[in-house]
């Protein structure tokens, strides 16, 4: 498997150590809701965690929150409670909706407060060594100490200090050095050798990614904003501590906008992940996200969610097509399902494990859907077919972090039992008591039907 390497700037084969991959995602900072470019990062992650225990690697996933911020401290005073509080909820939030994404759980969520020994010691070392210095407003690391500070957004040097985005503080040597610890007596602050203080943005994650795997890790994600000066940051001061190469690829996922407009507060376009799974669904919101391949930048517009509706139906009446299977099938169907099988999902992974093609994979997926689709409604399909065709179905599913919406056997049963009633209440030609009972099955079961020759054919849909 192949991904592409901020770093190098290349397309390279996965980084493993002896069948293990040490993942770690910057996560979220926690003073609001998570948003959809928010979903997008995590999903790809989850997408490429998904393929790499499927190819029956050793997966180890990191992802932290950030729940000491300034941010979090200004929500904090203005709803009059305290920033502990303010995290707390914002990660009770944040760990429904990614339940509700179907995300596979990472192995740590670590918080950045709950790491603060970590941190200071990672500082005094980086003291020590003259890689930082202290300050009367805390303690910073000297930059034109790591002489390939830059190496990964790679831009010169005058346009890194016009981007770093930080506060002007005349005690500090040079503009692009950055806080490791600032000096406060607001709470919340922490006990250091140095003083009462907070940490610095940049420090938690290195401190985190030492704990949880130690110096080098084959994998670091998260969004290209990150890039500068977050993760520019953090190779300087691991590298600077540990004297190893911190990462040995970098992963970076594109920014979503709304109708090609970037997601801001100020202009009131943020839409929550809440919001996008109330308004579309859990499978409709992880196909938009793999419509576009990873890296580049995917727009959220009501024209191209619509379209990924309109897949999502595609795909879940295959799978309840193949449910419901009672056809049959001769000798020759069979080997024609069983070759288009395994050729679909050979090209699908093999669309996934070059650079996490999603785009290609799902369009693949399509195709293979569609040859089912119409293969169940010019002929009711067989077990036998069913058995053949579900098994790529399923797998492929599985990949996507896809699912079909459950129902229980005895409402199951209940449905059938329904359905055969309004089919017989249709053949008597009494349409107004069959519609009556297609809007009980819908608004009590959720359940569609589609009527055919043969009979109705029915699905389970989400809410």
């Amino acid at each position: 498997m192949r991904l592409y390497n901020t770093l190098t700037r290349k397309v390279e084969q996965i980084p493993q150590q002896n069948g293990v991959i040490r993942i770690y995602l910057c996560g979220v900072t926690v003073y609001d809701k998570s948003h959809i470019g928010h979903a997008r990062t995590i999903i790809v992650i989850d997408l490429l965690n998904r393929l790499l225990r499927d190819m029956k690697f050793k997966v180890n996933f990191v992802q932290n929150f950030t729940d000491v911020d300034d941010k979090i401290i200004k929500k904090a005073e203005v709803e009059a409670t305290s920033a502990e509080k303010i995290a707390h909820k914002f990660i009770l939030q944040y760990q429904q909706d990614f339940e509700k994404l179907n995300v596979i759980q990472a192995d740590e969520y670590p918080r950045a407060t709950d790491n603060i020994a970590e941190m200071t010691k990672m500082i005094n070392r980086l003291l020590a060594t003259g890689h930082a210095y202290l300050t009367t407003n805390g303690i910073y690391f000297r930059v034109s100490s790591y002489p390939e500070y830059g190496k990964l957004s790679r831009k010169p040097l005058k346009d890194l200090i016009a981007g770093a985005r930080i506060d002007v503080d005349y005690t500090k040597e040079h503009p692009l050095d950055f806080a490791l610890w600032k000096f406060t007596s607001t709470r919340p602050f922490f006990p250091s050798p140095w003083g009462a203080g907070r940490p610095g943005w940049h420090i938690e994650c290195s401190a985190m990614i030492e704990k949880y795997f130690g110096s080098t890790i084959e994998i670091h994600s998260g969004g290209n904003d990150l890039i500068f000066p977050h993760h520019e940051n953090e190779i300087a001061q691991s590298e600077s501590y540990s004297d190893r190469p911190f990462v040995k690829l970098w992963l970076h996922c594109g920014m979503v906008t709304i109708n090609n407009e970037k997601m801001s507060k100020s202009l009131g376009n943020i839409v929550t992940v809440e919001k996008a799974l109330s308004r579309w669904g859990v499978n409709v919101i992880r196909l938009f996200c793999y419509s576009v391949q990873y890296s580049k930048p995917l727009d959220y517009r009501e024209d191209v969610l619509n379209e990924m509706k309109h897949t999502w139906n595609t795909i879940e009446n295959c799978g309840w097509e193949l449910r419901s299977a009672k056809g049959a099938h001769g000798p020759e169907e069979l080997e024609k399902i069983g070759e288009l099988s395994r050729k679909s999902l050979k090209e699908f992974v093999m669309a996934l494990e070059n650079d996490l093609n999603s785009s290609l994979a799902l369009k693949i997926f399509q195709e293979f859907v569609t040859h089912v689709n119409r293969k169940a409604s010019s002929n009711a399909v067989s077990k036998e077919f069913a058995m053949i065709a579900g098994e790529t179905y399923h797998k492929i599913m599985d990949l996507l972090g896809l699912k079909l919406a459950d129902i229980s056997d005895d409402d199951a049963q209940l449905v059938s039992a329904m359905i055969a009633r309004r089919d017989h209440l249709r053949a008597k030609q009494k349409y107004r008591e069959s519609d009556d009972i297609r809007a009980t099955l819908l608004e009590k079961y959720s359940v569609e039907l589609m009527d055919r020759a043969e009979g109705s054919f029915w699905k389970k849909i989400e809410k």
